[in-house]
């Protein structure tokens, strides 16, 4: 018996994210949030590909936005749920939330519009499984392995921006990418970043030294004694002399 999924279980415990999963339609729009597990539980705490079948094929919108926070599961759910949202007719637009690692950043990669939020983060890596048996099994779960790699690989290709060869060794490093990386390697579209209102122009490095020079220049004016008001003062200590 084997289980496929993503190495992912210390990233789950350490994101510590509720599982979340809920469809909202607002006109042309629709929303699904997906935070938590990927994949099949008896508990019903994870988000499976039966979860999203289930949902999108009542979705009649324009536009799908998928809220993502995850640290990944089940690698096969993850696949599925990528082509599920990569044929439905909508346009899809992802957010990731917080965090895309491991089968999520799979689900990711379906969007039309991959939009990174302020902080977020994006992990690629290396798929994993347990197995039993004799070594004839257990070399049938590494074909099955190295092909599950090659699978993700190529889903990753279709939006990064090098060589295969390359995303193969990110996946084997376990490689994370800030919201700016996942663009600049062309994993996501942009970074969805607060604006920043700032009262202050931006000051050129030669102005900004001409204003210092400036205050200096005024602080030792203040402290030298003004030669005119020293002049007036002997002129007037030169009248109450007496004369010699």
């Amino acid at each position: 018996m084997r289980f496929f999924k993503f190495k992912n279980d210390k990233y789950n415990k350490m994101a510590e994210i509720p599982h979340q999963f809920k469809a909202e339609t607002d006109g042309d729009t629709s929303k699904i949030t997906i935070y938590g597990v990927i994949g099949s539980s008896w508990w019903d705490d994870s988000t499976s590909a039966s979860d999203i079948e289930r949902v999108l094929k009542d979705i009649n919108s324009d536009t799908i936005h998928v809220h993502i926070n995850s640290g990944g599961g089940d690698a096969f759910d993850g696949i599925a749920i990528y082509n599920q949202l990569k044929n439905h007719a909508a346009k899809v637009v992802i957010h990731v939330d917080g965090l895309a690692a491991s089968a999520a950043s799979i689900i990711a990669m379906a969007a039309d519009e991959l939009i990174m939020n302020t902080g977020s983060m994006l992990m690629i890596h290396e798929g994993s499984t347990f197995d039993w048996g004799t070594k004839t099994q257990f070399r049938k779960t590494l074909n099955a392995l190295e092909g599950l790699d090659k699978s993700i690989a190529e889903v990753y290709m279709t939006r990064f921006k090098g060589e295969c060869h390359e995303i193969d060794t990110m996946i084997v490093n376990e490689t994370w990418f800030t919201a700016d990386e996942a663009v600049e390697a062309g994993l996501a579209d942009k970074v969805n970043k607060a604006e920043e209102e700032s009262e202050e122009e931006e000051v050129s490095a030669e102005d900004f030294k001409n204003n210092v020079l400036a205050r200096f220049k005024q602080k030792k004016a203040d402290t030298e004694p003004n030669p005119m008001v020293a002049s007036t003062n002997n002129n007037i200590l030169e009248r109450f002399k007496r004369p010699v």
